[in-house]
């Protein structure tokens, strides 16, 4: 399969894993669909774990778990001001 990971083609089974675990970053990371600018840059997040070899559900989700900034550094327009 390391055809399909490296050129940017999924198979259904890796389509339905990769948004398994898009979704369940999403709900963990509380973003709705209005947090068009995470969500895209979690997407991207999740490819590039995909395609860095990470295959399992799992370790997916330990790596993008680990790669997770403070919700004011990844979109300083959400910050609350005093």
């Amino acid at each position: 399969m390391a055809f399909t990971k490296h050129s940017g083609i999924f198979t259904p089974v890796e389509l339905e894993l990769l948004q398994k675990v898009f979704d369940q970053l999403c709900n963990d990371r509380r973003l709705a669909l209005k947090d068009g600018g995470e969500r895209e840059q979690l997407a991207s997040d999740v490819l590039e774990a995909f395609q860095n070899g990470f295959s399992a559900e799992a370790e997916l989700l330990q790596s993008l778990a680990e790669r997770r900034t403070a919700p004011s550094q990844r979109n300083p327009a959400r910050q609350l001001r005093p």
